[in-house]
């Protein structure tokens, strides 16, 4: 009995070691070889810098991405499917949740003008696999969720304004109704840099195609990010919140261990569903006239030091709905650690 105790104290001690072991030696991996290493994002956007509290208002995604892998042999036939979408170079995958608001132009009315834009939240969580290269990224990505009361926009966008002491919207019992949602992003970028005259500077463009297929968002999107900076090789763009392209959660430090690089960039979608404008798939609720074609453009700075990264970006979007007044303007903030 005496030795099976023995047993059982080294059995316990192992096990509160081994964590401890395998931070310590993803640490050192993570310094030696980005591929090692985990990242965690936090992406804030909000529609206060342009003065207004309207259309897409207030975004937030917290993301996760793992290391580079190899599947283990039971998920390879899984990954294997998903696989033949993406590229056959370094593994990754990802978990995210977010929540993205939705309001009309006049948030003092109770009952909110019909040709405006109707209430809604979406709540949800993703789960992603992302293949990328020295030039190439692609990621397959499940979105799975609620739009509606049960998304919690009303509780966030009020209980905030509560804090800073501003006007509620009032509107929030007109919001499309409670629905289950379900959309499968597919995203695929290039990345083509060239060094200037400038020692360390590089310029070069991410070509980037989107497609989302869902009862919350079904699209085909396209377009093109232009950088240049000291670290154009690190990552794929700025982290974002769909549907603009998503850029990347990983990246790597620069050899110099300080990067930066200002980018701007266009992109439009051809949208065939949109559940914050198009309301519910099997109810009643309230809906207008969605656009065809929406575009975005945005510019910003990314900056990195040591093992952090932090972007800003302010985006300008073309009407979304007929009865429009004008375009959608909001700012996002990224702030990104790995380890």
């Amino acid at each position: 009995m005496r030795h099976l105790h023995t047993i059982r104290a080294a059995l316990g001690l192992a096990l509160l070691a081994a964590p401890a072991a395998a931070l310590a030696q993803t640490e050192a991996s993570c310094a030696t070889d980005p591929n090692r290493c985990t990242h965690f994002a936090a992406i804030f956007e909000n529609d206060k810098p342009s003065g207004n509290d309207q259309n897409y208002t207030n975004g937030f995604l917290i993301a996760w991405s793992s290391r580079a892998f190899q599947p283990p042999s039971w998920a390879a036939p899984y990954t294997e499917r998903a696989r033949g979408l993406l590229l056959d170079e370094n593994l990754r995958w990802g978990l995210s949740f977010g929540q993205n608001i939705y309001t009309p132009r006049d948030t003092m009315a109770r009952n909110p003008d019909l040709a405006d834009r109707p209430y809604a939240g979406w709540l949800y969580g993703a789960l992603t696999l992302i293949s990328s290269g020295p030039t190439q990224l692609s990621s397959l990505e499940l979105q799975l969720g609620v739009v509606g009361p049960s998304a919690l926009g009303e509780f966030v966008q009020n209980g905030f304004h509560d804090i800073i002491n501003t006007q509620r919207s009032h509107g929030w019992d007109y919001q499309i109704k409670d629905e289950p949602g379900a959309n499968l992003v597919f995203t695929h970028q290039r990345r083509l840099n060239t060094p200037t005259f400038i020692p360390g500077v590089s310029v070069g463009v991410l070509p980037s195609l989107s497609a989302s297929l869902g009862n919350v968002n079904t699209y085909l999107g396209g377009g093109a990010m232009f950088r240049i900076g000291n670290a154009l090789e690190s990552d794929f763009g700025p982290p974002r919140i769909r549907p603009v392209s998503a850029g990347s959660v990983f990246y790597e430090t620069p050899t110099e261990g300080f990067g930066w690089y200002l980018f701007a960039g266009v992109e439009g979608r051809v949208v065939a569903r949109d559940i914050s404008l198009d309301g519910n798939t099997f109810r009643e609720s309230r809906n207008v006239e969605r656009e065809w074609f929406v575009g975005d453009a945005s510019a910003g700075l990314a900056l990195m030091l040591g093992e952090w990264r932090l972007t800003g970006t302010y985006t300008i979007r073309s009407r979304e709905f007929e009865e429009q007044r004008e375009p959608s303007q909001y700012g996002s903030l990224s702030i990104a650690r790995r380890f």
